[in-house]
């Protein structure tokens, strides 16, 4: 009996929110890690430089979330991961893999020309969220074949597989912004370039509503003026 009237002083509340003058409160915002990198400095601290009165409340994670029914505002996924009932607002570049060694690697180790060369080096095997093992994508001429590497360590976070590359260890896996400032160092070296596959740009997004916060509409508006998209 009470359903209906709760569902009434909700909606008035969203409704307030949305009226506020000054953006405040909490925005919830769920991504993978490696998106959470690459728009960390360009929108959120920047949106929190002006907008010092609204907290955000980022978490990451692989798996893909209903962002809606687990209570977030927003997500940060690769456009093609973003579900067809939201509003996506396109964030970078489009964005590709990497296979990376260190010098020290390659000092002892022939570098591979061609996927199948993989075979014959250490490799770093990846467990995604769901449990399953990662098999390495490649771009052959035009079709994706993915291929199951084997060597001496299976990891689930970017970070530790980054710190076993670096250690010399074997090779390894990543979205390029993960090892970015090591490769410009020349603390990693790339190779099979030429069979990097791309991935369409990260994207915010979120539901169509009628009622959304003032700190909403600010993120939103911040993140289509920092792409280059109209704000209306």
């Amino acid at each position: 009996q009470v359903g209906p009237a709760l569902q009434e002083i909700h909606g008035a509340m969203e409704l307030a929110k949305g009226q506020q003058a000054t953006p405040s409160g909490v925005l919830r915002i769920n991504a993978f890690a490696t998106a959470a990198r690459e728009v960390l400095s360009p929108l959120i601290l920047e949106y929190l430089r002006r907008y010092p009165e609204v907290h955000i409340d980022l978490v990451t994670e692989g798996r893909l979330v209903d962002v809606v029914a687990d209570g977030f505002d927003l997500g940060v996924r690769i456009a093609d991961l973003v579900p067809t009932d939201m509003i996506a607002v396109p964030l970078g570049r489009t964005l590709h893999y990497v296979v990376v060694g260190s010098p020290s690697y390659f000092a002892t180790h022939p570098k591979p020309k061609f996927p199948g060369d993989l075979a014959g080096h250490r490799c770093i095997r990846v467990r995604l969220p769901n449990g399953a093992l990662f098999r390495w994508p490649f771009d052959v001429r035009g079709e994706t074949v993915h291929l199951d590497v084997t060597g001496p360590i299976t990891l689930d976070e970017a970070s530790l597989s980054r710190a076993t590359v670096l250690e010399g260890l074997a090779l390894g896996f990543f979205m390029e912004p993960d090892v970015r400032s090591d490769i410009d160092a020349g603390r990693l070296v790339t190779v099979l370039d030429d069979f990097a596959v791309r991935r369409p740009p990260i994207c915010l997004y979120y539901p169509s509503r009628r009622n959304s916060s003032a700190a909403l509409k600010a993120f939103i508006g911040l993140a289509r003026e920092l792409s280059g998209r109209p704000t209306g």
